[in-house]
């Protein structure tokens, strides 16, 4: 049930960090990848190859929507059919609310809600021509379910693309496309150096994990696989937190 052999995952923002821990947890699980980034995809090429799986990589700029119906055919052509979505990429920008300039906002709402429903858009109609249903999985974040501070657009991105799981689910079903999301927690990539730097805030959020430490992008490869699999053919709409209790607390 959790074999992806023989299918296609796109994931975008996969050079490194998360979304290159996810593609690589799908090519170990079975799938051929392709990757979408405006930067190197080196790396991820070189570990879903150790994985015997294929690697596609398109340079992309996901802040261009005009270009969407393009990338999304070249997608498609690289294995023949597409069968699985990840909307892994993103950015944050940090300042306090009183001093959050209107273009920070704006680049991130863009790239990390706009982006993920017109990539989705364009991803339901590739899965509902080819008759198969499909598999959309966005990147949620634990600030879809709290506010956190000095990141006022992130978290409002974030909690928009919890409800935008929930629309997708809802109308994507009768094509038999399952839409969840994923909400990781506080995880050691380079987004987050600047708090793994600083040793008081650290210790503070190390405090408050159940688990703790921090999460390590390979935490989320099972989550993955499960929401891409056939394991999860009847689970749609929903968020999954991977945080090591995080919100448990």
């Amino acid at each position: 049930m959790f074999s992806l052999q023989g299918k296609t995952a796109v994931v975008t923002g996969c050079g490194a960090g998360l979304g290159q821990a996810m593609a690589i947890g799908l090519a170990r699980a079975g799938a051929n990848i392709v990757g979408i980034d405006i930067a190197s995809m080196q790396q991820t090429q070189h570990g879903v190859e150790a994985e015997n799986a294929e690697f596609c990589a398109i340079q992309g700029n996901l802040m261009d929507f005009d270009s969407y119906p393009s990338l999304m055919r070249q997608c498609a052509d690289a294995f023949g059919r597409i069968d699985i979505v990840v909307n892994n990429a993103g950015l944050i920008r940090r300042a306090p609310v009183l001093e959050f300039t209107r273009k920070d906002w704006d680049d991130v709402l863009n790239l990390n809600l706009k982006a993920v429903f017109f990539w989705s858009q364009e991803a339901g109609r590739v899965f509902r021509d080819q008759g198969a249903g499909g598999k959309i999985i966005n990147i949620a974040s634990m600030l879809s379910f709290q506010g956190g501070i000095r990141v006022p657009s992130y978290t409002a991105s974030k909690s928009g693309v919890m409800g935008l799981t929930r629309l997708l689910a809802n109308e994507l079903a009768c094509y038999g496309i399952q839409v969840n999301a994923i909400a990781p927690g506080y995880f050691a990539t380079a987004a987050t150096q600047a708090l793994q730097d600083d040793e008081e805030r650290s210790r503070e959020i190390l405090s408050r994990i159940p688990a703790g430490r921090w999460g390590k992008p390979d935490d989320l490869q099972g989550t993955c696989v499960f929401l891409a699999s056939a394991a999860s053919d009847y689970v749609t709409g929903y968020t999954v937190a991977v945080d090591g209790g995080w919100l448990a607390r």
